[in-house]
């Protein structure tokens, strides 16, 4: 597994490094091959901020890719809170893995943040966070499994019927919708 900690307004130690390899090392005995691991620490200076300490992982796996997010007031108890939380989402995949026949072209790839960029000079709406990553075609039902498991609200992907974009989303009534270009 190779992993990267970066640091986010706070300076992350060799301690800290490896107290982090140490609790995301317990997902690489579940994964099959998680290819790449990503960590974000981070520090909000907020002070109406009570729980500051933020860790944030993005998971690349041969599968779906895994995302979490934690804080708490203590960087080290974010990071127990954020294995935890990634170990729920593991165990979820693998049993929707089991009970479901197998099937290509659920695999996305790259996520890496881009900068934040003004879209008026005005000072109008500011786009603070941009992904990119590659669409394989898939099916509705496994783009709602993609859904569950990176906790979004929504998911975009590219239809393995018509090979347009669509996103599926989930309703306030706790089911799921689909959208579809026309």
């Amino acid at each position: 597994m190779r992993l990267q900690v970066k640091g986010k307004n706070v300076e992350v130690s060799e301690a800290m490094r490896s107290y982090a390899e140490e609790k995301l090392g317990k997902l690489e005995r579940q994964l099959a091959d998680p290819t790449r691991v990503e960590l974000e620490l981070a520090v909000e200076h907020n002070p109406s901020i009570a729980e500051n300490h933020v860790a944030e992982a993005t998971i690349w796996t041969k599968g779906p890719v895994l995302r979490a997010r934690e804080a708490s007031t203590d960087m080290h108890a974010s990071i127990d809170l954020l294995v935890d939380k990634l170990e729920r989402q593991v165990s979820r995949y693998r049993d929707k893995r089991r009970h479901e026949p197998r099937r290509s072209g659920a695999h996305r790839n790259g996520n890496e943040p881009a900068a934040a960029r003004r879209t008026t000079e005005e000072g109008g709406p500011v786009i603070v966070k941009t992904k990119q990553f590659t669409m394989s075609p898939m099916s509705a039902e496994e783009a709602v499994n993609q859904l569950e498991l990176v906790g979004h609200d929504f998911f975009v992907f590219r239809s393995d019927e018509t090979g347009e974009i669509n996103v599926v989303y989930r309703r306030n009534d706790g089911g799921y919708g689909l959208i579809e270009p026309s």
